[in-house]
């Protein structure tokens, strides 16, 4: 008898009981089905990610205030390319994805190993500048609870009393944090940042946490369907103004269709695109490289 792989015996299974529930493979690759991430994982597809670059990385720094937007403790990460300190350096905030926090950008994707490499490389040095965010997908809630105020109007004036350059910035998120990216480079060009003097130039999101509608909203995402309206519907009012925008998804992510759409609804076309991945800290990684890169030429 000959040997059959584990992948062999997997994809048999699950596309066993996949027939048998729907008659029909379609309904995964379509995303109908929950399955259709398991299936893409049984077949390959997520298995990208990108080692983080060796070599000496800069000083990560931490810290926390109590937050009036927030009403609470919000605990802040940085993280300084080598040989570089604060004073003067541009920042690009990192909004982290649901059940992160502000230390996920340096333990889950290293994006300060990444810094480092793009400045060895020649590339602008910049600081990376993480806050804790919550779960509430990065905008105002009916329950007093405001990160994107915490972000524009007290983590920015902290980091500028860091010495950190906060007159033009870049932001960097992925999946909640993503949707979070787009969302302030939107709020800014309305003027969301007008307070502190700051200017959105550059946003990089990867696998962005776009809806079709507020039914169709993660639990919890969104207050209702007015909120959603007001917050959630970014792919079909994607004006950000002057703000460069990347963004990035995997072929084989639940969010794909919409950053497609996002991306369709925006113009010009943004940097990034669609390609192999799934929903993934090694998707995010594999294109942690390219976004470094993007908000370095910005900034």
């Amino acid at each position: 008898m000959s040997r059959v792989s584990r992948r062999t015996l997997l994809l048999g299974a699950v596309g066993t009981a996949v027939l048998a529930a729907t008659g029909s493979v379609i309904a995964i690759e379509d995303g109908v089905l929950p399955g259709r991430l398991r299936l893409a994982d049984v077949l390959g597809a997520c298995d990208v990610d990108a080692d983080p670059p060796t070599g000496p990385v800069g000083t990560i720094t931490a810290g926390h205030f109590t937050s009036s937007a927030r009403h609470r403790q919000v605990s802040w990460s940085l993280a300084l390319p080598p040989g570089h300190a604060a004073a003067g350096l541009p920042v690009a905030l990192v909004l982290h994805g649901r059940g992160g926090d502000h230390s996920s950008a340096f333990t889950d994707l290293k994006l300060q190993n990444f810094l480092a490499a793009h400045v060895r490389a020649g590339g602008v040095p910049f600081a990376l500048a993480a806050a804790d965010g919550g779960d509430g997908y990065w905008h105002p809630r009916s329950n007093g609870d405001d990160p994107l105020g915490m972000l524009s109007n007290e983590f920015l004036p902290m980091l500028n009393n860091l010495g950190l350059r906060t007159d033009v910035m870049g932001a960097l998120g992925w999946s909640m944090g993503g949707y979070g990216a787009l969302l302030l480079a939107r709020e800014a060009h309305r003027r969301a940042l007008r307070a502190t003097g700051a200017s959105l130039i550059a946003a990089a999101a990867s696998s962005p946490a776009l809806f079709t509608s507020y039914r169709a909203s993660a639990s919890g995402a969104f207050d209702d369907a007015a909120d959603f309206a007001r917050y959630g519907d970014l792919a079909s009012e994607p004006d950000v103004g002057a703000t460069a925008l990347f963004v990035a998804c995997g072929t084989d992510d639940a969010f794909t269709q919409e950053t497609k759409r996002y991306r369709a609804n925006t113009s010009p076309t943004p940097a990034g695109d669609i390609s192999k991945g799934c929903h993934t800290n090694g998707y995010w990684r594999s294109v942690a490289a390219a976004q470094i890169s993007f908000l370095g030429r910005h900034l």
